[in-house]
């Protein structure tokens, strides 16, 4: 059996993680571009992400994961069982996690539909492919820019209508494929055209850490989860319960989030400053915004979430400065906020901290967050408090929390 490395235990990477949670509150934010170099957590952290998500009830046999009380949900198969009065058992499984490999081909993808059988029996017979597997859970592309552009158009179109339709000679079928997209990338082998960085909600990218204790810390965290997995995972497992709670509380509350006018002017405005085509940053962003808010426990989005939200939304759209000048990109963000906050104010820019951490940064932060230094902060800092409430959390004489 496969262990996986627990999301709670991942240090650092506050953006990553935090643009991954966005999706897991709110799916129709879009999915997440995780761009960075290899051995920087992606993968790791896509991985971590299944496991901290809440479990799905499915209808028995279908190979669609139907939800079993949401018709409006269900592929044709279990709403012609359904409306016969037929009673549609349920089980409980894990967030289904779909990976999409480089060699995959269009039918792979969507799915097979025989024609030839249709031609002579009248009755339409479809194989089910990967978008059937992953509705209502997480399909991940690693290597994503190196995907065939056909294969990413289709599987962007599906993420974009929720639906998965397949047409051959004048035959159709269609079902769900409401799933979260999760890509990953190194830039060095190339790019994805900016009209598929359009598609993805949220984009961010990671970078190896250069703080030589930190690293230290990765090296002694991983060498601690290879020796004794079962233990490693017990001294997380009441991080990885609280972060489930928070999603699944944040699910439940993310109608009621208001949005003013204000905050919506505000997405217009920002938009409109860093030069963004089309419409897909305004609703992204508020969209992030309000699922960090649900997380927070808040009632109404705020400039904080906004400002959260903005650093996620548009440095892949910005189409004047190169994405893999992630400074540069920050920078116009940066100034893009600052002008509509307070357009009156100058513009300061953070200094990097050459590595300088906080001393009690590895025995006092259980969810290895680096004070205020990255995006996300916020998210972490309320879990982090919330932890410490309990009494099974990690000591401080534990190994100290690392990432991959």
């Amino acid at each position: 059996m496969r262990t996986t490395y627990p999301f709670s235990a991942i240090i650092g990477q506050d953006s990553m993680k935090t643009a991954l949670l966005l999706n897991a509150v709110d799916p129709s934010i879009g999915g997440v571009l995780i761009q960075g170099h290899k051995g920087t957590g992606k993968s790791t952290a896509v991985r971590a992400l299944a496991d901290i998500l809440p479990p799905i009830s499915v209808v028995d046999g279908c190979p669609f994961n139907c939800p079993p009380d949401r018709p409006d949900q269900m592929h044709d198969g279990c709403k012609e069982r359904l409306a016969s009065g037929t009673s549609l058992t349920a089980h409980t499984r894990a967030m289904p996690l779909v990976d999409l490999p480089l060699s995959a081909t269009e039918d792979r993808l969507v799915g097979t539909l025989h024609v030839e059988h249709a031609l002579k029996t009248g009755e339409r017979r479809y194989e089910p492919g990967l978008l059937a597997a992953a509705n209502r859970g997480i399909l991940y592309v690693d290597e994503v820019n190196l995907l065939e552009d056909h294969l990413v158009d289709m599987l962007l179109d599906s993420a974009a209508s929720g639906v998965n339709l397949i047409e051959r000679e004048g035959i159709s079928y269609t079902h769900p494929a409401r799933f979260m997209l999760i890509g990953t990338m190194n830039p060095e082998e190339g790019e994805l055209r900016p009209q598929f960085l359009d598609r993805f909600g949220l984009c961010v990218t990671v970078e190896g850490m250069t703080d030589p204790r930190m690293r230290q810390a990765i090296i002694r965290q991983r060498l601690a989860f290879e020796a004794e997995p079962e233990a490693f995972l017990a001294q997380w497992t009441p991080a990885e319960e609280l972060l489930t709670r928070q999603i699944q509380q944040a699910r439940d509350n993310l109608a009621s989030i208001e949005i003013p006018d204000a905050m919506l002017d505000l997405a217009v405005r920002l938009s409109l400053d860093v030069e963004v085509h089309g419409h897909r940053s305004d609703i992204a962003m508020l969209k992030a915004a309000r699922a960090l808010a649900a997380i927070l426990e808040k009632a109404t989005i705020d400039e904080e979430d906004m400002k959260e939200a903005a650093h996620l939304v548009l440095p892949h759209r910005i189409q004047a400065v190169h994405f893999g000048n992630a400074k540069a990109v920050t920078d116009q963000v940066d100034a893009a906020l600052a002008k509509a906050l307070n357009p009156d104010a100058p513009l300061e820019v953070a200094e990097d901290q050459d590595g300088e951490w906080d001393d009690a940064f590895f025995m006092d932060d259980e969810l290895g967050i680096p004070g205020n230094f990255a995006s996300g902060t916020p998210i972490f800092s309320l879990l982090k408090k919330k932890l410490k409430n309990r009494s099974s959390t990690p000591t401080s004489s534990s190994v100290p929390p690392t990432s991959t």
